[in-house]
């Protein structure tokens, strides 16, 4: 499974703006995912793609979709790619991302609760499971484990 973020736009069929309706008949048309949502204008719907364990969070303002939201997998050996800029968001350590896309021009904010703003793509990235991920020498996570896609200012 292969999932692009698209500042602005949205991952992968998952567009910014789309209804619930579109959202859900997303999720129904790849069939690949399990919901958990039942409202008929859910604030969210929770999304967990069985096969890696991955979380996808959709986030709904006034019936719109404002901001999607990836937890990474939790079984490393998943067939699972998240890109941005063509970076592959949590595979790439999160040292050499973050010089990755400043590199390319992109500005990053850090704040002291760990979250990575990227505030002119509207793209926050974090790195602060509770799930064993793999970690560095020091014991801190190697890779990112959550990013959101949004249509709100991040800082």
């Amino acid at each position: 499974m292969e999932l692009e973020l698209v500042p602005h736009v949205g991952v992968g069929r998952f567009r910014l703006g789309m209804s619930v309706g579109e959202a859900r008949a997303a999720v129904e048309e790849w069939g690949v995912l399990r919901t958990v949502a039942g409202d008929e204008e859910p604030g969210q719907i929770v999304l967990t793609h069985d096969d890696s364990e991955t979380d996808i969070v959709l986030g709904f303002g006034s019936g719109m979709l404002s901001g999607v939201e990836l937890v990474r997998f939790r079984k490393e050996d998943a067939d699972v790619r998240v890109l941005l800029d063509g970076l592959d968001v949590f595979r790439t350590p999160s040292e050499d991302l973050f010089e990755q896309l400043a590199e390319r021009g992109h500005t990053i904010e850090e704040n002291d609760l760990g979250f990575d703003a990227l505030p002119e793509l509207k793209v926050i990235l974090a790195n602060q499971s509770s799930y064993a991920y793999p970690v560095d020498e020091e014991g801190d996570p190697l890779y990112y484990d959550y990013v959101l896609v949004t249509t709100e200012p991040v800082v």
